[in-house]
């Protein structure tokens, strides 16, 4: 299962305190209590692997560690090891108490998020000539508590969208092995599936429905994911009663979410073409030409079909060395 949305508290280390300690050695007493050290702090960083924040399935709370205490002899304690998180590239973090956002967009992008607490001072430093023997120190300062939401935006080079049941997994496994769930009754995938040809990430966008930009079904848990694709592969299916329909639902939807979806490269096909006529074919795509949509009837056992849609996978692929 992809963990892509998740709320998670963290805790950086806290200071640790300082030490009330006097010099054991003869002729040079006095104190020599030393200080804690820092707690360690809590960084996200980013990376590749999209399967990261499922780490968060079941743990909920990321602490740190503690500074150590300051220990006698003027030794100071030991900093807490800092903590680095790694998380996907595309995560969107949320902190829950301000409300304010910021975005993982780079590998290796690394992000202060909990700081962690400074170490007391130790009775030495508390010396002074009316304070020879001090008997103070400091206590070590808490570390940083945050309520993180992480919320994953697939970054892929082609989007997957249409109706539940139009063939889009399928298509997904066809050119790319990704072994997606599969069915022949209408369903909407309950996690998106990614698939590599060649230099493309493509992702499976589960099945959309009418109504999913106000939240029906997991409409707008999934419809995030469009945001950050390049180029959309817009999938209708053959056995629709109204093609037309079925494709204005989903540019709707799409435009409802966010405008700017709708000006995604997009590409329409008409899935599953092997299970009509000729003449039925010719019908749809006439119908759909009417609106200014020129689809490209493809279906998975017909290697020609399929062979127009790597033709367009090809082009998008020096569109993106280039």
């Amino acid at each position: 299962m992809l963990i892509d949305d998740v709320k998670i508290k963290i805790i950086a280390g806290h200071g640790g305190r300082g030490a009330v300690a006097f010099n054991k050695t003869k002729m040079n007493l006095g104190p020599a209590g030393a200080n804690g050290a820092r707690g360690g702090s809590i960084f996200l960083e980013g990376i590749s692997n999209i399967d990261a924040l499922n780490q968060f399935r079941f743990k909920k709370k990321v602490l740190a560690q503690n500074g150590e205490n300051g220990k006698t002899q003027f030794n100071d304690g030991k900093s807490g090891q800092d903590l680095i998180i790694k998380i996907p590239v595309g995560t969107v973090i949320t902190d829950l108490v301000t409300g304010k956002s910021i975005e993982i967009i780079a590998i290796g992008e690394r992000l202060l998020v909990a700081r962690g607490g400074k170490g007391g001072k130790g009775n030495l430093n508390f010396r002074s000539s009316t304070n020879t023997t001090p008997m103070q120190y400091g206590k070590g300062l808490p570390g940083e508590e945050r309520e993180l939401k992480l919320e994953l935006k697939l970054i892929a080079d082609v989007g997957l969208i249409g109706l539940p049941n139009v063939g889009k997994s399928s298509l997904l496994n066809t050119l790319t092995n990704a072994k997606s769930r599969v069915a022949n009754y209408p369903f909407t995938t309950l996690n998106p599936s990614l698939g590599v040809y060649f230099e493309l990430i493509l992702a499976d966008i589960p099945g959309l429905i009418e109504g999913a930009s106000k939240g029906k079904g997991l409409g707008i848990k999934f419809l995030r994911h469009v945001e950050r694709t390049k180029t959309l592969f817009h999938l209708i299916s053959v056995e629709s009663p109204d093609p037309v329909q079925d494709y204005h639902v989903i540019r709707q939807e799409l435009g409802a979410y966010n405008k700017e979806l709708l000006e995604k490269q997009e590409y329409v096909f008409l899935g599953k073409s092997d299970l009509v006529d000729k003449v039925e074919l010719k019908r749809k795509l006439s119908e759909l030409k009417k609106i200014g949509i020129k689809a490209v009837p493809i279906s998975i056992i017909d290697d020609e079909s399929m062979k127009s849609v790597e033709a367009i996978l090809r082009k998008l692929i020096k569109q993106k060395i280039s």
